[in-house]
């Protein structure tokens, strides 16, 4: 394999072994349902699904060579393309000089990378822990949260939310297929229906009321692997008013809908609303390493000031993560990528919907901001095959992990109009093969 990913490009041969060993190799030693879940069960289905590069900033090639347009973008990694050449030169410039630190003397990238995020996420947040993903940017805030007031453990998340899969993290996720398999989760953690302020105050008041204080309200600003559920204009605004009224947390997962992706750097922009810690991940390290971070104000941060070992992590804010990171912010301010985003997305949509506009027996609602963007069906099976016929037409989508009738439009910010035009014809020519228009291959 070494000697295969060393070489320029493949010979026919050697990706016909590469498609057996990896469809093979899933089965005896990966996990056997990945297989099924992608369709692929025999080496002949599962062709497309075997990638082997890049071969744009918003496409990848499979091992024969098809390329793909690519609108899932790892679940939201590659918002500054794939292989962003600056991105790329930052972690290839500082692979040369230092690949990890030392965990005892001061590291400059990691010093940097903290300013950076002080200086340019919203309100009063000053201070950073770096991880490698957004589950441990979730566990790293739940601690957090907890140390800064003993006295009120319990915390409230929303339905239909997705906060990673450690522990700590599930607890706070609301799918009851992730949760059962392990037993009990975390205690002191109340679920209320999203979007929906008074069930969160009569939350919040019952809670105090039977001396459980409410310490943190933890959501993703607009939900992703929920169905890219978008709050009303005054929700964010009202958690916000609720957690100063009853002395708790706002904890804002914006490990998806960060760094761009909504048409502002983070989605809270939108609302005028500043979180007392935030989440960051996949798109932090530029679609080139992982990366999670947790920034959070002073006062929240000062209770680990006296000893810092209370949460620490081996990897994280390695110096390759952190020039990957900077190099990212870098490119979403000089290139306004964000601003791309909104403009890019609301043409995207209206696309969308025009492509599904003879399609209501099947297609329920398309909705989105930004690039974050999703199409909802009657049931789960129509997804699925959506995501298929797409596929035959070189475009890559996938659904949302809580919610499997929604299938999630997400590609990089820097899709070209040419290929966010194809993206809506390939869906309304996929439309019309699953409503039986066209003859199916």
């Amino acid at each position: 394999m070494l000697d295969l990913i060393a070489k320029p490009s493949i010979t026919p041969s050697d990706a016909a072994w590469i498609t057996a060993e990896t469809v093979e190799n899933f089965r005896d030693h990966v996990n056997p349902g990945f297989l099924e879940y992608r369709k692929a069960t025999s080496v002949a289905h599962a062709v497309a699904a075997v990638e082997w590069e890049d071969s744009g900033p918003n496409t990848y090639r499979d091992v024969n060579g098809k390329e793909y347009i690519d609108c899932l973008g790892g679940f939201g990694i590659f918002n500054v393309g794939h292989r962003n050449p600056k991105v790329v030169k930052a972690v290839t410039d500082q692979i040369k000089r230092q690949a990890l630190h030392s965990q005892d003397l001061l590291d400059p990238l990691r010093a940097m990378l903290a300013k950076a995020l002080a200086l340019f996420t919203p309100g009063d947040l000053e201070y950073s822990f770096f991880c490698n993903s957004g589950t441990e940017a979730v566990e790293g805030a739940l601690k957090l949260a907890r140390a800064f007031n003993p006295a009120k453990q319990t915390m409230v998340a929303a339905t239909k939310g997705f906060h990673g899969k450690s522990f700590g993290a599930l607890s706070v996720s609301a799918k009851a297929e992730f949760r059962r398999p392990f037993g009990a989760m975390l205690p002191n953690i109340e679920h209320v229906p999203f979007n929906d302020l008074e069930e969160l105050r009569i939350k919040m008041h019952t809670l105090k009321m039977v001396g459980e204080d409410v310490g943190a309200v933890i959501l993703e600003p607009i939900q992703g692997e929920g169905g890219v559920n978008i709050p009303d204009d005054d929700y964010l605004p009202g958690v916000r008013r609720l957690c100063d009224e009853y002395g708790a947390l706002l904890v804002l997962d914006e490990v998806q809908t960060g760094m761009g992706r909504t048409g502002r750097m983070f989605a809270c922009d939108h609302w005028n609303v500043a979180p007392d810690l935030m989440c960051l991940a996949k798109a932090f390290g530029g679609g080139v390493m992982p990366i999670g971070a947790v920034v959070g104000t002073k006062a929240v941060f000062s209770r680990i000031f006296d000893n810092p070992f209370l949460h620490t992590t081996t990897f994280g804010g390695n110096p390759l993560a952190c020039a990957a990171a900077l190099a990212t912010i870098n490119v979403l301010i000089e290139e306004k990528l964000p601003q791309r985003a909104a403009v890019m997305g609301d043409r995207m949509l209206d696309g969308m919907r025009a492509a599904v506009a003879d399609f209501e027996s099947i297609v329920v609602a398309v909705r989105g901001k930004g690039l974050l963007m999703a199409i909802e069906f009657v049931d789960n099976e129509m997804g699925f095959a959506l995501s298929k016929a797409m596929l035959d037409r070189g475009v890559l989508v996938s659904g949302t992990l809580v919610n499997a009738r929604v299938i999630r439009i997400e590609p990089p910010l820097t899709i070209t109009e040419e290929q966010a035009e194809y993206v809506c014809t390939a869906l309304r020519e996929s439309l019309e093969e699953m409503a039986g228009k066209v003859p199916v291959a």
